[in-house]
């Protein structure tokens, strides 16, 4: 099983994105990407990524989909790594358009790729 957890539902994500992931993991489960205040410290981030730690853990996943806040994403990919647990991110094509003076923007998938 893949487990999502990102402020992407695996439920939102392109046909090929849930394809290339099915036929690499399975399954696809989601845990919601944690609410991180840019006022909490670095000792902050560490326990909610122990706390996280805890989650995943009981749900035993082959891999870890993580895309969000950058330095909770290196604590708790430091952490996965040092369990065993292989972490991926998802590459995107940005594609950008302009429309009446505001920017579009489309992510198009490409690829899972390892931490």
């Amino acid at each position: 099983m893949l487990l999502n957890i990102s402020n992407h539902p695996s439920s939102r994500w392109t046909d090929q994105q849930k394809k290339t992931a099915e036929q690499q993991f399975e399954t696809i489960e989601d845990l919601a990407f944690p609410n991180i205040s840019p006022e909490a410290t670095a000792g902050d981030v560490q326990i909610l990524a122990g706390e996280f730690i805890k989650k995943i853990n009981k749900r035993s996943p082959k891999a870890v989909h993580l895309m969000g806040e950058m330095t909770f994403t290196y604590a708790l990919v430091s952490k996965l790594k040092k369990a065993g647990i292989k972490c991926i991110a998802s590459t995107t094509n940005r594609i950008v358009e302009e429309k009446d003076g505001k920017k579009i923007v489309q992510f198009q998938f490409v690829q899972y790729r390892e931490y």
